[in-house]
């Protein structure tokens, strides 16, 4: 069957929305009818890469939709069922990191959106493997950045490690950094919001953000105003975002680092050593991290500004979230 389809053409060139053959599934695969799927920072970091494993590729990896067809062999989904689509598509099954739970480290892991087609599309045809099945009373629309924005700043503050009554320091509060402080809030947890944007620390107040600081200088004020931070959880690729974070630690702090840059940045080793800081990079979380939020959704609506697209809508969405002008996420609808 023909689909229309997001597509990145090839390496670092343009984004177009056009038909795309859609193949039935094969072993292991489904058809799934697609009602919504989020756009994603990630989405604008695969169309900067200078290599791709696939082109023509389609893109996406916060998708919700219906399966329509199962091919042979797949037990856990069956036609009817609603599913989540995420960036982690499968696994080989074989390897240390499969065998103990952590199957998002598997090397030879395929992803939505980047080595294996994703769900910006009418009809996506993905592997079942790593499929998790969503409430029907969760609306499409909000449930869809679960499963990535959602998913990643869950595992992030589980990551943290924090205890009930403790500050963690968000830096970043677009939408990865909203569903942190809700989540963070739920935990019973201290959260401080730090943002170049005075329009979105005043969205965090709203919201129930302990404090708020703007970032040029967030680290020091924190420590002397706040307290400092139990944790410090870092959403964007930023440098100074990164030192400010880590600037806002005490003693025995942890740092998650959690969005993609295209640099490296230094940190001074001795005082990470003398405070005893623990640094921590977060890769989405587990499968029953999302299995937890989806049933929390669906008990207590967790929710975040949404801006609707459609399809045609991609490519210049792309553009505005390069450029920072997106608060929430931009969700597409079929």
């Amino acid at each position: 069957m023909i689909a229309t389809a997001a597509q990145l053409t090839g390496p670092q060139q343009a984004v177009l929305v056009q038909p795309a053959e859609i193949g039935p599934p094969g072993p292991g695969e489904v058809l799934v009818r697609m009602q919504a799927c989020g756009i994603c920072h990630s989405d604008v970091f695969v169309s900067s890469l200078p290599q791709l494993p696939l082109v023509p590729l389609t893109l996406g990896h916060e998708g919700i939709g219906v399966v329509v067809e199962a091919g042979s062999g797949v037990a856990n989904v069956r036609a009817g069922d609603r599913v989540g689509i995420t960036y982690f598509a499968s696994s080989c099954g074989e390897c240390e990191y499969c065998k103990s739970g952590r199957e998002r480290l598997c090397p030879k892991q395929k992803n939505s959106g980047y080595s294996a087609h994703g769900a910006l599309t009418g009809h996506a045809v993905v592997s079942a493997q790593q499929l998790i099945k969503v409430p029907a009373q969760l609306d499409a629309v909000q449930a869809a950045p679960l499963c990535c924005a959602g998913w990643t700043a869950y595992g992030a503050l589980q990551n943290a490690a924090l205890q009930e009554g403790q500050t963690v320091a968000i830096f970043g509060f677009g939408g990865l950094g909203n569903y942190a402080l809700q989540f963070a809030l739920r935990q019973k947890l201290r959260p401080i919001v730090c943002d170049v944007s005075e329009e979105k620390l005043e969205s965090a107040r709203a919201l129930g953000a302990a404090a708020t600081f703007p970032s040029d200088g967030a680290g020091r004020r924190i420590l002397i105003e706040a307290g400092g931070a139990h944790a410090a959880i870092v959403f964007t690729g930023s440098g100074p975002a990164i030192d400010q974070a880590f600037r806002s630690l005490k003693r025995a702090g942890t740092m998650v680092l959690v969005g993609l840059g295209a640099g490296d940045f230094a940190l001074p080793v001795t005082e990470a050593i003398q405070k005893a800081i623990r640094i921590q990079a977060s890769y989405l979380g587990t499968r029953q991290d999302l299995e937890t939020i989806f049933r929390l959704a669906s008990e207590d609506p967790i929710q975040i500004p949404v801006n609707p697209r459609t399809l045609d809508e991609v490519p210049a969405t792309l553009q505005e979230l390069k450029a920072g002008k997106i608060q929430g996420r931009a969700v597409v609808t079929f």
